[in-house]
């Protein structure tokens, strides 16, 4: 009876996220020489004082590989006109494609790429680190940043539902 009531469980979440229309971000790091970049859907606010935000990275993912020796991310919001940004991060994947040789950024705070069509950006230090099942949560304490200067309409999943991921999640 439990595995069905856990089945029933599993498949009641599933349908329930799946309505859930949350913002997207791109999230970029550098360490060792190396930068990398992936779309997220798993980030959050996570405290008011002290101020976190929480980004989950999938395991897989080659952005993964580069933030477990980082100090910092940058986190990026982006309004639906530069769609074609986070496509750019979701469909593509660092071990073979230079992403930041397709689009536009500059070196920011702790050296991370901050992406110049972005509409708001923050870079936050990364205080912990700790297992989310098939991701690893990364908190951060924002240290730098740029706000959005108006009200617009954000990438969000069901923006980029459709896409095929550079890495499976």
């Amino acid at each position: 009876m439990a595995e069905s009531g856990a089945s029933q469980g599993s498949e009641a979440f599933e349908k329930l996220v799946s309505l859930l229309n949350y913002p997207m971000y791109v999230v970029t790091t550098r360490a060792d020489g190396v930068s990398a970049g992936c779309l997220v859907g798993f980030a959050t606010q996570t405290s008011i004082h002290p101020p976190r935000f929480m980004v989950g990275l999938s395991t897989k993912n080659h952005t993964f590989r580069v933030a477990s020796g980082a100090s910092h991310l940058a986190v990026h919001l982006f309004d639906r006109e530069h769609l074609d940004v986070a496509e750019l991060f979701g469909t593509q994947t660092g071990d073979t494609v230079d992403k930041f040789g397709r689009c536009s950024w500059r070196p920011g705070p702790a050296q991370l790429p901050i992406l110049e069509d972005a509409a708001a950006w923050f870079v936050g230090k990364i205080v912990d680190r700790f297992s989310l099942g098939d991701h690893v949560g990364h908190l951060l304490e924002p240290v730098d940043g740029r706000p959005p200067q108006d009200l617009e309409r954000w990438v969000s999943f069901g923006d980029v539902r459709d896409l095929q991921p550079g890495h499976e999640a």
